[in-house]
């Protein structure tokens, strides 16, 4: 993933650096929702039926304090993140029983399987380093967000 495609999936609108809430389902809601609003999602409810029924196969929580909830759906006609941290955490069932302090939504359309796989793992890869994991609890702005994976998306 280059930095155009960073920009194109994780807009400024998709970020929020307010607290979200604490709990793991008003979390979800509390992401999707800035997709809502930035006019990603065409089917709310049938995003959140398939953000939910992923959470209930297995945990999004990837340890390290990153909650990563992410689904393919019709309720989408494009690829999106979404972003948000929080300072108390949410409980995403990580492996490592810490909370998610960062936390990403991934929503891909459900013929975009590779896309979402690719999405996903080059997430994952970048947040397993501690540099970005700090720099993206002290960033500012989306802008910075951005840059803060951007140093580290391949």
């Amino acid at each position: 993933m280059d930095d155009a495609e960073l920009q194109e999936i994780l807009a400024d609108d998709h970020v929020s650096l307010a607290e979200p809430p604490a709990e793991k389902t008003a979390c979800i809601e509390y992401l999707l929702d800035l997709l809502v609003d930035a006019g990603r999602v065409t089917d709310r409810e049938q995003a959140l039926a398939d953000l939910m029924e992923r959470e209930s196969q297995t945990t999004t929580g990837v340890g390290h304090g990153v909650g990563i909830p992410h689904a393919k759906t019709a309720g989408v006609d494009e690829p999106s993140v979404a972003f948000t941290r929080s300072s108390e955490g949410v409980d995403f069932g990580a492996m490592d029983g810490e909370p998610a302090t960062l936390v990403f939504m991934i929503l891909v359309p459900e013929d975009a399987g590779e896309r979402h796989l690719s999405i996903l793992s080059s997430l994952s890869r970048a947040l397993v380093h501690d540099e970005t994991r700090e720099s993206l609890h002290e960033t500012e702005s989306p802008a910075d967000v951005r840059a803060a994976l951007g140093e580290v998306v391949a």
